[in-house]
C-alpha cells in the first residue's frame, strides 16, 4: 500500500496503522525541555514518577536557548532545577553556550531522515528540514515522552506542494519561505503535513531547507517535511495525499511580512512603491535564519561599513558551533564594523528580552518566524530575510536587496 512520508515515519516507529486521523502510539527517538517549559516537566516528573523518570537517558537532553544565560530570577531558577535533575539522572545539558536546541541536535548528528523527536519549543517541526518528524509539545506530555519514551498522536493528513520555477538572484530562503506563507495563509495546512518538492527544493542547501521547514507552525502546519537521503523514507509512487498544491516561485523577488501578521506578506518593492519605510533596530537570527550561510549573507551587504547611527543592529547565531565559523570568517568584523551588537547564540531576538526588546513607535525588521503584536515589544516588526535585513540596516529603510555573487 502506497504511503506518505508522515506515514512511513509512523509506521517505523511502532504505530498499528497509518490511516490518517487514527490515534496511534509512536516511539520517540528524541525527547528535549528547553529552559521555557523545562522546569515544569521536571516538577512533574519529580511529583508523578519519582522512581523512574527517565525512559532513557542517551534519548533525552535539556536545552537551554530562550534565556541564555538567564537574565530573570525566574528563568535562572527554572535553569538551575533543570540542571540539578540532569545531574541525579544522567541526562545530558547542552546548556547556555549551546545554542538553538533544536538547531544542536541537528549539528550533533543525531536527526536523521526518518526520525521522531518531540520537545517543548513550539517550532519543533524545524526537523522536517531533515525529512524527520518533530513536534512541539506541552509540559506533562514532554514529561510523559521522558518517563515511557513514547507518546500518541493523530496521523495527519499530508498536502504534496511543488515550487515550480527558480526565483531571482537577490531572493532568499526566507523570501520562499514568506511567500508560500503569504499564499497560504495562517490556516492553509491546519492539522496537515506539508511534503515539499521543487527545483528549487531540490537544489536547496540544510540551512535554506531549515528556513523553509521553520515557518511551517506559521501556515497551521503540524510539519513541513523535505524528502531526506534515505529513499525508506521518502513518499511512494501514489501516495494519498489530500490536496496536491503548485506555486510559481519563477523570478520571484525579496518578501517582506507586514508587522503583526506573518502572513501578510507582500514584495519588498510593492510596499516601498507606496512610501518609504524608515526603520530604526534590525534583528538577524533565530531558528529560521541563524546559520552560518544566514550571516555569510547578510555581512555580504554590509561590507561598506557602518549602518546609520540611528539603526541598532542585532545578531545572534544559532549555535556555538555557528558562532566560531562566523568569527573564522571575519564575519563579526563585518557586523562590529557596521555598528553591529552580536549576542551569544541562543534564540536572541526571538525570545522576549534576550537581546532586547522594541519601543513603542520602533520599527524593526526581524529574520524571526513571528511578529505578533507584542512578542518582540511594543514596536512593530516587519518579517524579512537576512539580505533585506542587512541591506535595509545599511540603508536606514526598508529596501530590495542587489544580488550579490
Amino acid at each position: 500500500m502506497p504511503h506518505t512520508i508522515i506515514e512511513k515515519i509512523f509506521l517505523a516507529h511502532g504505530a498499528e496503522g497509518a490511516e490518517p486521523g487514527s490515534i496511534q502510539w509512536l516511539g520517540l527517538d528524541y525527547r528535549t525541555a528547553r529552559d521555557f517549559g523545562g522546569a515544569s516537566v521536571v516538577q512533574n516528573l519529580r511529583e508523578n514518577v519519582p522512581d523512574k523518570p527517565v525512559a532513557d537517558v542517551k534519548r533525552t537532553f535539556f536545552t537551554f536557548d530562550c534565556n541564555a544565560p538567564a537574565n530573570t530570577a525566574g528563568y535562572a531558577d527554572n535553569q538551575h532545577s533543570c540542571r540539578l535533575f540532569a545531574r541525579e539522572h544522567g541526562v545530558k545539558v547542552f546548556d547556555v553556550d549551546a545554542g538553538i536546541g533544536s538547531h544542536v541536535l541537528i549539528e550533533s548528528g543525531l536527526v536523521k531522515p526518518g526520525t521522531t523527536a518531540v520537545g517543548t519549543d513550539s517550532h519543533y517541526n524545524i526537523l522536517g528540514a531533515l525529512g524527520a518528524f518533530g513536534q512541539g509539545m506541552g509540559d506533562v506530555d514532554i514529561a510523559y515522552a521522558f518517563a515511557h519514551g513514547r507518546t500518541w498522536f493523530e496521523v495527519p493528513g499530508s498536502v504534496k506542494i511543488t515550487l515550480k520555477g527558480l526565483p531571482a538572484a537577490n531572493t532568499d530562503a526566507k523570501d520562499v519561505t514568506l511567500y508560500l506563507c503569504g499564499q497560504l495563509g495562517a490556516a492553509g495546512l491546519l492539522g496537515q503535513v506539508g511534503e515539499l518538492y521543487g527545483e528549487w527544493v531540490d537544489q536547496a542547501g540544510l540551512a535554506e531547507r531549515i528556513t523553509l521547514a521553520s515557518m511551517g507552525t506559521e501556515m497551521g502546519a503540524i510539519s513541513l517535511i523535505i524528502p531526506g537521503d534515505n529513499p525508506d523514507f521518502h513518499a511512494s509512487p501514489g501516495a494519498p495525499y489530500e490536496r496536491e498544491l503548485e506555486f510559481d516561485i519563477d523570478g520571484l523577488r525579496p518578501q517582506v511580512a507586514l508587522p503583526g501578521h506573518p502572513e501578510d506578506v507582500h514584495p519588498v518593492h510593492e510596499v516601498i512603491a507606496q512610501g518609504s519605510v524608515p526603520i530604526d533596530s534590525v534583528f538577524i537570527g533565530s531558528c529560521t535564519n541563524g546559520r552560518i550561510e544566514d550571516l555569510r549573507a547578510a555581512a555580504s551587504h554590509l561590507r561598506g561599513g557602518a549602518c546609520p547611527p540611528q539603526v541598532m543592529l542585532r545578531v545572534v547565531p544559532a549555535t556555538r558551533q555557528v558562532w566560531q565559523e562566523a568569527l573564522k570568517e571575519g564575519l563579526m568584523d563585518v557586523f562590529m564594523d557596521a555598528n553591529g551588537l552580536v549576542s551569544n547564540a541562543g534564540c536572541g531576538g526571538c525570545a522576549s528580552g534576550q537581546i532586547g526588546m522594541t519601543g513603542a513607535g520602533e520599527v524593526q525588521l526581524s529574520t524571526s518566524n513571528r511578529n505578533f503584536s507584542g512578542k518582540q515589544g511594543k514596536g512593530r516588526t516587519y518579517l524579512c530575510g537576512p539580505s533585506v535585513a542587512a541591506a535595509s540596516a545599511a540603508a536606514g529603510e526598508l529596501v530590495e536587496p542587489e544580488a550579490k555573487s
